[in-house]
């Protein structure tokens, strides 16, 4: 009886042998995240699309069009509200589609795992293109919002367990390298898409199609290049000359034990850190809805040196500040990625769950003096506050998974981290509908423009308080969840995990089929690093705005 060989998408194909540089994967991580990091970037397209019948002027619908006959009309131009439902779709379908599939990847590997994503993403882009060319909105929705939605979650988490076996060492670093990439796609994607469109838009055309085009195929190639970089590290090694902690006080929150992903929705840890995430990216969302607007209600004219309130202001001089604000915007986007490496890299000397107290204690302290500092008309004091704010939201999802793997061991953490995604899903909703609800609330009370955020600040505050709560309460697993000796060798059966002989130390620099050229690794990380330097760049000259 013949065995069939594996194909050269399965787990068994990328094992790592002796010799292989583990700083190929970070690159191979953040081809894909910087890719699939575009769904943040995607409101650059409302404004076109919403034209796209009218090309100058939009066509509008009549009164009795409406959402789900927008799905299907060719008569008119879609709503910029119509259309922003694919980006609720991007985040709901990211954090199911990573719950229902992360037990999957664990087993079939990260290769293939990236390759389906690559599919998805950018096959999904490829069906909404038609879509846009047909005037078929639904042909988007399935397009980019649920398929590509589906290739957003796996892609997202397709790195997170091998990059915690390959850096046991720096779990916080290893993910934060990666999980930047995601906060720094749009930074990347959305000049890009605008200089696109630009180029390819004509009298009878707003560019939005042929920009989806090249961007599916550009993105294509990153990401399946990301997905066929990725290895796996045998069964037991360890980087040369390290050695895991020994179970004392100050890392008694670290298991050298597993559990299964099918236990998690029983275990009340897994629960308090659900609501950890939850309310931290709940209180960041809704501070990155209401950041830009916030800015110039509550500072006005003060943003260019008129002494007049935001209410005073006459159209050129709005949109003098709606400039300002727009580089306050890309400034906060600067923090957000920075904070999601540094953090998460401090996290390895603090602990995840001291880390997380910074969060939630820092946090509410500048939450709640945005209102004083509002008050007060410092400015600097109103940006300080926000950046930290934001680095801490960014800080907060590349933490999280090395936090999993910290209580739940490293065996399953890709599929563990997937569930725990639904708590991004459930705040994605929960943030900015509490924000925009108490805005709205506030207005309709008769509440100046430049206070109707205070209330919303410290409900916040509120939502941040609870998250200390739950983070203090996240204590070590009972010995009762942890999987057996022999249920962990049937995981790591099924997983196709290959054992290095007698658990035998691995050299970064031992030589070997496997062993990598430096050079070839300086331009892999060259080859991910001129994107994002140039996304910076692009950045920076909005930033340069604010301080105009």
């Amino acid at each position: 009886m013949t065995t069939q060989s594996p194909g050269w998408l399965d787990k068994e194909r990328i094992i790592a042998g002796p010799g292989f540089n583990r700083w190929l994967v970070p690159p191979a991580a953040l081809a894909i995240h910087l890719c699939i990091g575009m769904a943040y970037g995607f409101s650059v397209f409302w404004l076109p699309l919403s034209k796209a019948i009218g090309i100058k002027d939009a066509v509008k619908c009549g009164p009795d069009v409406g959402f789900w006959a927008q799905l299907f009309t060719t008569s008119c131009d879609w709503q910029i509200s119509t259309l922003g439902w694919m980006y609720t779709l991007f985040f709901v379908l990211l954090g199911t589609s990573a719950a229902t599939w992360g037990g999957w990847l664990e087993r079939a590997g990260p290769r293939k795992a990236g390759v389906v994503s690559a599919l998805c993403w950018c096959g999904g882009m490829l069906l909404s293109a038609l879509g846009i060319y047909l005037h078929q909105f639904w042909l988007m929705i399935v397009g980019s919002g649920i398929i590509g939605g589906i290739g957003l979650g796996l892609g997202y988490i397709s790195p997170v367990s091998t990059l915690i076996k390959w850096f046991p060492d720096r779990r916080g670093m290893a993910t934060g390298m990666a999980i930047m990439g995601f906060g720094g796609g749009a930074m990347i994607g959305s000049p890009l898409a605008a200089d696109l469109m630009k180029y390819f838009a004509t009298p009878t055309d707003v560019g939005v199609m042929q920009t989806f085009i090249v961007m599916a195929l550009v993105y294509f190639v990153f990401m399946m290049a990301g997905a066929l970089g990725y290895r796996v590290p045998e069964t037991g090694w360890k980087p040369a000359g390290w050695t895991p902690p020994p179970a004392q006080a100050n890392n008694a929150m670290i298991t050298q034990r597993h559990v299964h992903v099918s236990k998690v929705w029983g275990i009340p840890q897994f629960w308090l850190i659900w609501m950890v995430l939850c309310m931290n990216v709940s209180a960041g969302i809704g501070v990155i809805g209401m950041a830009s607007p916030m800015l110039q209600e509550v500072f006005g004219g003060t943003l260019i040196g008129v002494p007049a309130k935001f209410g005073d202001l006459d159209k050129d001089q709005l949109k003098a500040i709606a400039t300002v604000a727009a580089g306050f915007t890309a400034l906060l986007s600067l923090f957000n990625i920075g904070g999601r490496f540094f953090w998460a890299s401090l996290s390895d000397k603090l602990g995840r769950k001291l880390t997380y107290i910074v969060f939630f204690v820092l946090g509410g302290v500048l939450y709640f003096s945005v209102p004083g500092s509002a008050a007060a008309g410092s400015i600097v004091l109103f940006v300080a506050a926000f950046c930290i704010i934001l680095s801490m939201y960014g800080g907060g999802f590349a933490t999280v998974p090395a936090y999993l793997a910290d209580i739940f061991g490293t065996q399953m953490v890709g599929a563990i981290h997937g569930r725990l995604l639904t708590a991004w899903a459930t705040a994605g909703v929960l943030g900015p509908v509490v924000v925009n609800y108490m805005r709205e609330y506030q207005l309709g009370l008769g509440i100046p423009r430049e206070q109707v955020y205070n209330q919303t600040m410290y409900i916040l505050v509120g939502m941040l308080v609870v998250g200390l709560i739950c983070n203090l309460l996240v204590k070590p697993l009972n010995d009762k969840w942890f999987m057996t000796a022999d249920e962990l060798a049937h995981e790591k059966r099924l997983a196709h995990e290959k054992a290095v002989a007698s658990e035998v130390v691995r050299g970064g620099e031992a030589s070997g089929s496997d062993a990598v050229n430096p050079m070839f690794v300086a331009l892999a990380w060259v080859a991910v690093g001129i994107p994002l330097a140039w996304g910076i760049y692009r950045t920076l000259l909005s930033v340069a705005k604010f301080f105009a």
